[in-house]
C-alpha cells in the first residue's frame, strides 16, 4: 500500500493532460472493511464497517467543452466521451464506476461541464475492500464541489449506489457507499441498512490491530453467486410471508429466529435465511460488546460470522477458510472472519501487536503450502470519509 501525495498527483496529473498554469483540485475517498455483519446490508439489517486509510486519489480540473476525460494510474484503459453521450463498457471496464455517477447527476438535472479527471488507487482491485464504492464517492464529491450542485453526503451515497447498480450492473446495497462516505477515524459506523440511523462507535482495539490478509484469488462480483444470493433471500421472504407478513428477513428478531423452521422447506433457503437473521443479532451483540471494551467476545463473534457465512451462506471458498482457520491457530489472534462479499478477497483478524509479524509469516508460509497463492497483508488504520486530499 501506499500514501500519494498531491504533489506526485499533481505532477501525473500535469504530465497527462498539460497546462501547469491551472491547478487540478486533489480528492481523496477511503475504501472499507466490514468489521461484522455480512450479507445483511440488502437485506436491510445491521452492519458494521469502517472507512479505512487506503483508497482512490482523484485529480479533477474544469475544462471548457462537454468532454469527460478519465484515465487512471492502475490500468490502461482510458476513455473520452461526450457528457450528452455517455455509455456504459459492455467489457466491465473500471470506468463504468465514475460514468454511472455522472449518470445520476444528469438524471437529477444538475448542471455539469467538461473534465479531466486522474484516478490512482492503492485498494486491491477485486479484494472486497470496496475499491467501486470508494471510485464512485470519490467522483459524486468532486463533482459536488467543483459544480457547487449541492448535495449532501447522504444524496451522494445513495446516488453512487445506483451508480452502482444500475449502470454497473452490480446490485449491492447500501452500505459500502455508506462506510467510504460517512467514516470518521477511529470509530466504525453501527448502520441500519433499511432506516439508514447509524451510530459511530468509538473503536478501542488497545494492543490489538486489526489485520486484512488478501487472497489474491481474484473474483469478479457480477460473475459470482452474489446475486442468487439475494434471489434466495427473497425466496425466504416469499415463503415466510404466507403465515407472518414481512417485507425483509431482517425484521426477523434473532429471538424469533425459530419460525423459520417450519415455514421454509427447502434447507438451502432455510440456511440463508438463518445467516442473516442469526448475523444481524451478532451485529447488535458485537456493537454492545465493543463498547464494553470486551475485545475478547468481540472475536468470538467474529469467528462465528465467519462459520455462518462458511455453513449457511456458503460465500467463502477453500482459500477464505484457510487463511481464517490457520489464523485461528496462531498466538495472540482473538478473531478471524471473511470481510466483503466473499468467494474469494479478503479476511481481517484482529491480532496482538506484539504478534503482527508472527503472524504474517506463519499464515503466509502456511496459505503458500495450502493453496499455492500468495498473500498479501494491511494494517488499516480507521479513517475518514470522502472529501478533499489533505
Amino acid at each position: 500500500m501506499y500514501n500519494m501525495t498531491g504533489g506526485q498527483l499533481s505532477e501525473k496529473f500535469f504530465e497527462l493532460y498539460g497546462n501547469r498554469n491551472n491547478n487540478p483540485v486533489l480528492f481523496f475517498s477511503p475504501g472499507r472493511v466490514n468489521l461484522i455483519g455480512e450479507h445483511t446490508d440488502y437485506n436491510r439489517g445491521f452492519v458494521f464497517p469502517c472507512a479505512i486509510n487506503f483508497g482512490t486519489y482523484l485529480a479533477i480540473r474544469k475544462t471548457d467543452d462537454e468532454i469527460i476525460k478519465l484515465h487512471t494510474l492502475n490500468f490502461n484503459f482510458s476513455l473520452e466521451t461526450s457528457l450528452t453521450d455517455i455509455k456504459r463498457d459492455e467489457d466491465g471496464e473500471w470506468v463504468n464506476y465514475p460514468l454511472g455517477v455522472f449518470m445520476e447527476f444528469l438524471n437529477k438535472k444538475l448542471t455539469l461541464g467538461g473534465v479531466e479527471l486522474l484516478f490512482s488507487g492503492d485498494i486491491p482491485n477485486a479484494a472486497g475492500l470496496s475499491s467501486s464504492a470508494s471510485i464512485e464517492m470519490v467522483t459524486a464529491v468532486a463533482l459536488n464541489e467543483l459544480f457547487q450542485t449541492g448535495l449532501s453526503m447522504l444524496d451522494m451515497v445513495m446516488m453512487s449506489q445506483s451508480a452502482e447498480n444500475n449502470f454497473a450492473g452490480m446490485n449491492c446495497g447500501i452500505m459500502d457507499q455508506f462506510a467510504v462516505g460517512f467514516g470518521e477515524k477511529m470509530k466504525a459506523i453501527f448502520l441500519n441498512c433499511d432506516t439508514l440511523e447509524y451510530e459511530l462507535v468509538p473503536v478501542e482495539l488497545n494492543d490489538y490491530q486489526l489485520v486484512i490478509t488478501n487472497t489474491n484469488k481474484r473474483r469478479e462480483l457480477t460473475d459470482s453467486k452474489y446475486n442468487e444470493r439475494r434471489s434466495e433471500c427473497e425466496r425466504a421472504v416469499t415463503d415466510i410471508s404466507s403465515e407472518v407478513r414481512i417485507n425483509h428477513l431482517s425484521e426477523i428478531n434473532i429471538d424469533r429466529i425459530g419460525i423459520i423452521d417450519n415455514l421454509i422447506d427447502n434447507e438451502t433457503i432455510r440456511r440463508r435465511a438463518h445467516h442473516v437473521i442469526s448475523e444481524n443479532g451478532r451485529v447488535v451483540q458485537a456493537v454492545d460488546l465493543l463498547k464494553k471494551n470486551d475485545l475478547i467476545g468481540f472475536g468470538h463473534l467474529m469467528n462465528e460470522s465467519h462459520d455462518s457465512l462458511k455453513d449457511d451462506y456458503e460465500v467463502t471458498g477453500f482459500e477464505l477458510d484457510t487463511l481464517v482457520y490457520e489464523a485461528r491457530t496462531l498466538d495472540g489472534v482473538i478473531g478471524s472472519r471473511m470481510t466483503g462479499a466473499g468467494f474469494g478477497g479478503c479476511t481481517v483478524s484482529l491480532v496482538h501487536k506484539t504478534k503482527i509479524n508472527n503472524f504474517i509469516e506463519k499464515l503466509g508460509s502456511i496459505y503458500k503450502k495450502k493453496t499455492g497463492l500468495t498473500a498479501d497483508f494491511y494494517l488499516p488504520a480507521i479513517s475518514p470519509g470522502a472529501g478533499y486530499l489533505l
